[in-house]
């Protein structure tokens, strides 16, 4: 097998097809930082160029994880982090503010064991910081040689748009990445978001190609399902067999293992070829847990999926369609009630 490469959103970096996720790396997927070093460097060895994490992955350990096998070899990674969520308590230790972003740079900085990061994210919407204001950060970050390039990850439409266009008015660098979620279950992203990513030159590295372990083989129609263990356990009405829409996508998941199976490759196979075959995507973050998950991937590294076989895709899955929702960021007017209700007295059409 030989990886292929793609140019990540008009930067000239050159990033494997295959990045490797690395949230399950510490206590919250796999505590053994030697065995997710081993894990690390396996994906090197084939070809992989690319790590992505984030400040936030089991509290910060997943950074110091990979820094440490990185070791002697970070010349030769395309290194990727994200900043958003909190870390810690009190005031201040979260979201897209310029104080928060200068200050958590260095942490990540200092945990990765490196001067620099390649392409440094924003995990998610803030709406209490004006996005000129993270773009402006940005920029500074950029100008003073800590990242390399900056993006954006699990962001509406309409606010990718937004920051693009604050760049162009402000004369700020630009997010030159969205990472999304997609998978053969959760094609929404096809609508209108990978579409604005090619007309803007944006990269696009996305998450969840396993769609939360439905695409993993581990669930299936008419076998018990444990909604005691694992995210099964963290939001059981995803997995519950009981409720149409899980029961729904069981019924779609039977139909791609009869797919996988007759192009002879696993499930999980099929779904990252799915999502790499899109021209709007660079890279796949794929997070396995073991060894033996990172084999499977890398083994169907080589799958490609021809026109009949997407167009069978298609039949089972429409394009556009959501049958599994991640947990993404919600707008404000979706949140907030009084933002999508006028004042009582005034909802009448007359007085």
């Amino acid at each position: 097998m030989t990886m292929r490469y793609r140019i990540l959103g008009g930067t000239g970096i050159e990033v494997s097809v295959h990045c490797l996720g690395a949230m399950m790396f510490g206590y919250v997927g796999n505590p053994d930082h030697d065995d997710c070093a081993r894990i690390i460097h396996a994906a090197l060895d084939q070809g992989v160029n690319f790590v992505d994490t984030a400040d936030m992955y089991s509290a910060g350990e997943s950074e110091e994880i990979v820094g440490k096998a990185l070791k002697g070899r970070r010349d030769d990674v395309v290194l990727a982090t994200k900043v958003h969520f909190k870390m810690g308590e009190g005031p201040n230790r979260s979201g897209n503010s310029r104080l928060w972003i200068m200050k958590e740079v260095e942490q990540s900085l200092r945990r990765l064991g490196t001067d620099w990061i390649d392409l440094y994210q924003i995990h998610r919407p803030d709406h209490t910081t004006d996005i000129e204001e993270t773009l402006s950060a940005l920029t500074d970050l950029v100008r003073q040689g800590k990242i390399r390039a900056f993006g954006c990850s699990s962001f509406p439409t309409a606010e990718i748009a937004q920051a693009q266009h604050v760049s162009e008015r402000r004369a700020l660098h630009r997010f030159r990445t969205e990472q999304p979620p997609y998978s053969l279950l959760a094609r929404g992203v096809e609508k209108d978001l990978l579409p604005l990513c090619r007309q803007y030159g944006m990269g696009v590295l996305t998450w969840g190609p396993l769609a939360s372990g439905f695409l993993t083989g581990r669930y299936r129609k008419g076998g018990a399902i444990d909604l005691t263990t694992g995210r099964a356990a963290i939001t059981p009405h995803r997995f519950d067999p009981s409720i149409p829409e899980n029961a729904a996508k069981l019924d779609v998941v039977e139909k791609l293992v009869e797919l996988a199976g007759d192009l002879g490759c696993t499930l999980p196979q099929l779904a990252v070829a799915f999502v790499a075959a899109h021209p709007a995507v660079t890279s796949v973050i794929t997070g396995p847990r073991t060894m033996e998950q990172l084999d499977d991937l890398l083994k169907g590294a080589s799958l490609t999926l021809d026109d009949t076989a997407l167009d069978r895709i298609d039949e089972i899955v429409p394009p556009g369609t959501d049958l599994y929702q991640p947990n993404v960021w919600q707008p404000q007017a979706l949140v907030d009630p009084a933002l999508r209700r006028r004042p009582l007295a005034e909802r009448a059409a007359a007085g």
